[in-house]
């Protein structure tokens, strides 16, 4: 874990603390909670990719045009002989969560 998921982490664990004890409104709770969200980023492995590209509905050629990456990346990750990349899986996630045209 790096030092700014670490930081963010004890931020978010100390505004629940204080939520919990009534020093925080529910609205600014709301605010730490979306800064707390906005920094994760998701993993995505080989399987969870295929598994994404399958509800899309589309190729790893399809895939690989709509992050801006090749086809034969996608078929690495696929295969596990690569990783998708912190960026890489922001992207992956606002596709998982949103759908395609939230990148188009």
């Amino acid at each position: 874990m790096s030092e700014h998921s670490r930081i963010m982490e004890e931020m978010y664990e100390a505004a629940c603390e204080l939520h919990a004890a009534g020093f925080i409104d529910k609205r600014r709770m709301s605010e730490h909670e979306a800064l707390y969200r906005a920094n994760q980023v998701p993993q995505y492995t080989g399987e969870s990719v295929k598994a994404l590209r399958g509800r899309l509905n589309v190729s790893q050629s399809v895939l690989a045009t709509i992050i801006n990456t090749s086809a034969a990346t996608v078929r690495s990750w696929e295969a596990g002989t690569k990783k998708p990349g912190g960026p890489t899986c922001k992207l992956l996630d606002v596709l998982d969560r949103k759908g395609i045209e939230a990148l188009l």
